[in-house]
């Protein structure tokens, strides 16, 4: 694990989950206490309160997936961030491909999420990524920095201020990008922040996701400039989750 911040390991449980769930969470406090990194789990909007509440004194964070940019208003449906720290949560995933995907989110409407977060009191995790089209084409630095620049709020440190890359085409897929892969962007994105934000911005933990499961994660966790992982489909098992949150150290 490069970098002397401590780890996030986040778990995105994307639409999964129901209340008999909480049998995952609970294994996962349980074997919290000997993992070296911060845990998060994510889980869908519906279990934020129950599973706040089973953490709650915990080596073991809950955060929500999405929010809305508004404190309150007329917006049927959606959760404001405040909502989402009234329930117990302490951060929030925003831009993520697959918001990004179906519902046509752009990087304005992810920065607008990201302040909403920062208002609220919540970490944000702001995901960026390219498509494999992007990558095959050579434009992936361009694209990462273009979300970043566009997603990003000014202001902010590592404090309220996490950065997921997630290659589109490696979430769920089982692929990954190669080592080196990984390493030229996670190097091209410090260099970015340290740029933006001066010495804060070698605070700002930067997370690898797409296909993270337990036979790749040592290897992944080990490249500069990765302090962390969101983790998808692994995350729904604790066994799976632990395994992950296990190799940092």
């Amino acid at each position: 694990m490069a970098g002397a911040v401590r780890a996030l390991i986040a778990g995105n449980w994307k639409m999964n989950g129901r209340q008999d769930s909480s049998a995952e969470l609970v294994k996962i406090i349980a074997g919290a206490g000997s993992v070296a990194a911060d845990l998060l789990v994510c889980p869908p909007a519906t279990l934020i309160v129950g599973f706040a509440a089973l953490a709650r004194g915990s080596a073991v964070a809950i955060g929500a997936q999405d929010c809305h940019a508004e404190p309150a208003g007329a917006f049927t449906g959606d959760i404001s961030a405040e909502m989402l720290k009234d329930a117990g949560a302490t951060a929030v995933i925003v831009g993520h491909s697959e918001r990004r995907h179906y519902h046509q989110e752009t990087d304005a409407d992810v920065r607008a999420k990201a302040l909403a977060a920062r208002r609220a009191g919540l970490l944000a995790i702001v995901c960026i990524g390219e498509t494999r089209q992007e990558r095959e084409g050579g434009r992936t630095l361009a694209v990462v920095g273009g979300q970043l620049e566009g997603s990003l709020p000014d202001g902010g440190d590592g404090n309220d201020i996490v950065i997921a890359y997630e290659p589109v085409w490696a979430i769920g897929s089982g692929l990954t990008p190669t080592g080196g892969d990984i390493a030229e962007v996670h190097g091209f994105i410090r260099e970015r922040l340290r740029a933006r934000f001066g010495p804060p911005g070698q605070g700002i933990r930067l997370l690898y996701g797409g296909s993270v499961k337990p036979a790749n994660a040592a290897e992944i966790l080990k490249i500069d400039d990765v302090n962390g992982a969101l983790v998808g489909g692994a995350s729904l098992k604790a066994e799976e989750f632990l395994a992950i949150a296990s190799v940092c150290g």
